[in-house]
């Protein structure tokens, strides 16, 4: 038997290809700003998925927001 894994999606948090995409609009991509900012390529990646306060600011000062603005159940109290 064969079972999905679906990662959950905390209401207002953005969606992943929301995120690619701005680093996209903004010019670049994961892996070019991971090797950028002295990471490993996919090292970015990570923080669509799970906390990583680093990457979630890099990410974040790329596109022009704050990460409360991207992970919003992240950064409440």
């Amino acid at each position: 038997m064969r079972t999905n894994i679906v990662t959950k999606k905390v209401p207002g948090d953005w969606h992943p290809a929301d995120i690619i995409a701005g680093l996209k609009k903004a010019g670049t991509n994961m892996s070019a700003l991971s090797t950028a900012n002295g990471l490993s390529r996919g090292a970015l990646r990570n923080a669509l998925y799970r906390r990583y306060p680093k990457a979630e600011r890099i990410i974040a000062a790329t596109i022009g927001v704050s990460p409360a603005v991207i992970w919003p159940s992240r950064y409440s109290k």
